[in-house]
């Protein structure tokens, strides 16, 4: 028996639309925190966005880290005082070639927490590896990836590494807005529409965001500060913990320089305080 025209194409395009959702795979979440203390609400939103409370278990990646025992120790305590998760420290070192039992315990984490310290150690060693494959399949795949400070930081693209390219000396802030200051390498790419700031109040870090966004128009500035974090599930973001986050947005990609100084027009800021959500399109 033949179908009608009508309903056979009807057919062919459910048929190619279940083919495609079958084919895409379930995109997980960010948990981006700014650093700082972890609330005990906090801790629990973790725990069950990433579903940790209904069982499996949570990885934590302590590379950022110039003591990574240490780190893992205290990334564990505000879980273990919660209780009833299973959450273990995986570390890899530069250079290594992972076995494959040890990616898999990575690819199939539901929760991914990586420690701070600092973001550019941590990407020296994941960067274009296997790790760094893993991570984007447990993502792919429904994970929830975390991070803190440095752990926040390597979840964009264009990644702030904290140097200035002009004054070698350290500042937790930038105290000039001028071009080709802003030292960035590439992150993990876990979100690419924005860059990640993070410690973001507490220590004043506009010059940077700002000079960042300035530098790379296209992109929003996302500045979460201490005991803050956002959760973003595609295009929606959602702040939690006890503190703000930041957002710039240069509207018109401006920018003009005269002797070095950087200025641009129409830069919007918008401040979201916990329990506010916005979109990221």
């Amino acid at each position: 028996m033949r179908l009608p025209f009508n309903r056979f194409f009807i057919c062919a395009c459910l048929l190619y639309t279940s083919l495609q959702l079958y084919a895409q795979p379930t995109r997980g979440a960010l948990f981006i925190i700014g650093g700082g203390s972890r609330p005990v609400q906090m801790i629990e939103r973790l725990i069950s966005e990433s579903g940790l409370n209904k069982g499996g278990y949570g990885v934590i990646l302590p590379m950022s880290s110039s003591e990574p025992d240490s780190s893992v120790y205290y990334a564990q305590l505000p879980f273990y005082k919660i209780g009833g998760v299973k959450i273990i420290g995986l570390q890899f070192k530069k250079g290594e070639i992972p076995r494959k039992s040890k990616l898999d315990s990575l690819r199939k984490a539901k929760l991914i927490y990586i420690t701070g310290g600092d973001q550019d150690r941590f990407m020296a060693v994941v960067h274009n590896t296997d790790i760094e494959k893993a991570i984007w399949e447990a993502y792919g795949n429904g994970s929830l990836i975390a991070g803190t400070s440095a752990g926040a930081a390597v979840m964009s693209k264009v990644m702030i590494t904290g140097n200035e390219l002009k004054h070698k000396e350290y500042n937790a802030t930038f105290s000039r807005i001028e071009l080709g200051n802003l030292e960035t390498k590439e992150g993990l790419g876990l979100i690419d529409i924005a860059i990640i700031d993070q410690h973001f109040v507490v220590r004043s870090r506009y010059n940077r965001l700002i000079s960042a966004i300035i530098e790379f128009p296209a992109l929003k500035g996302i500045g979460i500060d201490e005991s803050a974090a956002l959760l973003v599930r595609g295009n929606q973001a959602e702040v939690i913990g006890e503190s703000q986050i930041v957002v710039f947005e240069n509207l018109n990609h401006s920018r003009e320089v005269k002797n070095g100084k950087m200025s641009a027009r129409n830069i919007q800021m918008n401040i979201y305080l916990p329990g506010d959500t916005f979109s990221l399109k």
